[in-house]
Order: structure tokens, then C-alpha cells, then sequence
């Protein structure tokens, strides 16, 4: 038997103007599209910012639903969005921010799991890394230069097919 590590490295911001300019606003697009989440079972709003390679924005945020599957997170808003209206674009990098109604969101929140799978679907469609921003609604900014860095061992098509 043979131990492997794995892990990864992320960037740690305390101060948003270290971040670049493009940084900056992805992030202040993410934190105002989390405004408009529909969260009123969690009374935890997301909102997402996804940079495409063609300088626009796409926004999404979390919508709740009473029947709790079927809801949807503010990543696979944003993500599916892009991908619907821009097919063949790629993504460059996603923002993502955090609120609660009921206490101070003050760490990143990191996407779910299927949101995590779902970038990466584009990441390795389009052959090229998705860098992710994550902030909670104060404190530090975690960058992550791509999705694969937070989803070792990810599954992916080649699993669906032998060749």
C-alpha cells in the first residue's frame, strides 16, 4: 500500500484592492447579484459572476424551492446562463459570495458539490481552467487558480466511454 497526498494551494486576500481590477468587479457582480437571491427557506443568499472570454458577465444567484431539490445554486445559474447564451465561449473565472439573514457570513463559502461538478464539465470541455474568487460578505478572499484544484478526482466523460 502507498499514502498520496493531495491537495492544493489558493491565494488568501484580507484586502479586496489586492486583487486585480477585473478581480474587483467580478466579485462586487457576484455580491450584487447575491441581493436578488430567492432564499427565504435558508435565509442564505449566493450570488455568482462568471467572466467569459469575450469580456462579458454572467450573473445567477440560489432559487429555493418548497420542494428542496428542486431549487437551484447561484453557480449553476450563472454557469448554465453563460453556456445557453454563449455556447462556445469560455469561461475564464467565476465569483462567488455569500449572506445570511441570520448571521454574519464573515468566511468563504465554497460551491456545493454539484456545483463544483458542473464547472468542471466546462473546465475540461473547453481545455482550459476555470479560476475561482470565493468571499462570504466580509472577511478574506480565497482565489484558486482552477475548479480541478477543489475537486480532486473529479468524474468526468472519459469514465462514460472506453476509448
Amino acid at each position: 500500500m502507498k499514502k498520496q497526498h493531495i491537495g492544493f494551494e489558493l491565494s488568501v486576500y484580507n484586502r479586496e484592492e489586492d486583487l486585480s481590477q477585473n478581480e474587483q468587479k467580478l466579485l462586487s457582480d457576484a455580491e450584487h447579484a447575491r441581493e436578488n437571491a430567492y432564499a427565504p427557506y435558508s435565509n442564505f443568499k449566493v450570488g455568482a459572476a462568471v467572466l467569459l472570454e469575450n469580456g462579458e458577465t454572467v450573473i445567477g444567484n440560489n432559487q429555493e424551492n418548497s420542494s428542496y431539490p428542486s431549487g437551484l445554486c447561484a453557480e449553476r445559474v450563472a454557469i448554465f446562463q453563460a453556456g445557453a447564451k454563449y455556447p462556445g465561449i469560455s469561461i475564464k473565472s467565476i465569483a462567488i459570495s455569500a449572506t445570511s439573514k441570520d448571521y454574519v457570513v464573515d468566511s468563504p463559502a465554497g460551491p456545493c458539490g454539484n456545483c463544483r461538478q458542473s464547472i468542471i464539465e466546462y473546465e475540461q470541455k473547453q481545455k482550459s481552467p476555470i479560476s475561482i474568487l470565493l468571499r462570504g460578505e466580509i472577511g478574506a478572499i480565497y482565489k484558486c487558480d482552477s475548479i480541478a484544484d477543489i475537486l480532486p478526482l473529479a468524474f468526468s466523460s472519459s469514465f462514460l466511454s472506453d476509448s
